[in-house]
């Protein structure tokens, strides 16, 4: 009966050391330990779309940070700058979240983080790296207001996940567990490729040669030596200076009929010959393990295998890592993002 007793109170002793574990919320980060974490990715290389610390592009590597600390942030920089109180430049302190526009697109384009003494860290084209947002001859003419994300304004405690929850903050009809959601969301970010008014992205939605041209070109940058002079393309139509320059640069060429056949519908093997001319996919196979098979629809006498079997072995979407490639079906625009995307990736 003794021991009994000697076991009882040893148990109850044991019990009462081990650390309460709390299953409600998670302790919020201060402000300065949120800017202390951001600065220790000081370096990281600069990745199109990247969202690790293999490389980073700039929402990714915000999202990145607030994540280590429970607090989950959209997608854009256009759409984080939604969240959060507004803080006037004045009132800046550490872990504060930094806006700038007009960069690449205009509106909200870029993100950081405030780390004090007027210095900020972002993800930007050379890298993670520090700027002064009083000084600094880029930035600070760009800075548009800051934003504070405080523990009251993050849901801690964990939810079931609902079908809503599982759609993109940019737009209502594209799913995060789309294969191209990463790819659509980088390049929007980037200005390649944009949404409809309504906040729909429409990814299945058939992509026009016109449309391809201005999507195209506006990572590229592309200037023709002269006027567009197709048929169906009048000289002050709005894809007119894109079509152009595709033309002249022999990557998007008209037909021998005189026309462009801007409206006509781009197949998957137009996408990936247009891709492979534009950003020469075959060249970024040197050196690469090629371990994607051949399509099972799509012979080597094919006018665009090459090209198609490069956009697969480089792939970075897993959209085309299919048994068959489907040559004459029209293309989505989740699969004009994905080939872009990956061919950008290889820059």
């Amino acid at each position: 009966m003794r021991n009994r007793f000697i076991q009882i109170l040893m148990a109850v002793f044991l019990i009462s050391t081990i650390p309460f574990i709390s299953t409600n919320k998670v302790s919020a980060a201060t402000s300065n330990e949120i800017a202390a974490y951001a600065e220790k990715f000081f370096g990281t290389p600069y990745k199109f779309g990247g969202t690790t610390t293999s490389g980073f592009d700039c929402s990714g590597y915000i999202r990145y940070v607030f994540n280590n600390f429970n607090m989950s942030l959209p997608r854009t920089s256009e759409d984080q700058f939604r969240v959060g109180t507004t803080i006037s430049k004045e009132n800046l302190q550490p872990g504060d979240l930094v806006f700038f526009a007009n960069t690449y697109k205009k509106g909200i384009s870029h993100t950081g983080v405030y780390l004090g003494n007027n210095e900020f860290i972002s993800a930007k084209s050379h890298g993670v790296l520090k700027a002064n947002l009083k000084t600094n001859p880029y930035w600070a003419p760009k800075y548009a207001g800051a934003k504070r994300i405080s523990n009251t304004q993050v849901a801690f405690e964990p939810v079931q996940v609902k079908p809503a929850d599982q759609m993109s903050e940019a737009f209502k009809d594209l799913s995060k567990k789309h294969p191209a959601f990463e790819a659509i969301i980088a390049l929007n970010e980037s200005g390649v490729i944009t949404g409809y008014e309504d906040f729909t992205f429409k990814p299945e939605k058939s992509i026009t040669r016109g449309q391809a041209a201005v999507m195209i070109n506006r990572e590229l940058k592309l200037e023709a030596s002269t006027e567009v002079t197709f048929k169906d393309v009048a000289p002050n139509h709005q894809f007119a200076a894109d079509i152009a320059a595709l033309n002249e640069a022999g990557i998007l060429q008209g037909f021998a009929t005189g026309e462009f056949g801007i409206n006509d519908k781009l197949t998957r093997a137009h996408l990936a010959a247009i891709v492979n001319r534009a950003f020469y996919l075959q060249g970024q196979l040197d050196g690469k393990v090629q371990v994607a098979s051949n399509y099972d629809d799509v012979p080597t006498s094919h006018w665009a295998s090459e090209a198609i079997h490069a956009l697969k072995t480089l792939d970075q979407t897993k959209v085309f890592q299919t048994p068959g490639f489907n040559v004459g079906k029209e293309a989505t625009r989740a699969e004009f993002a994905a080939a872009v995307f990956t061919a950008i990736s290889y820059k």
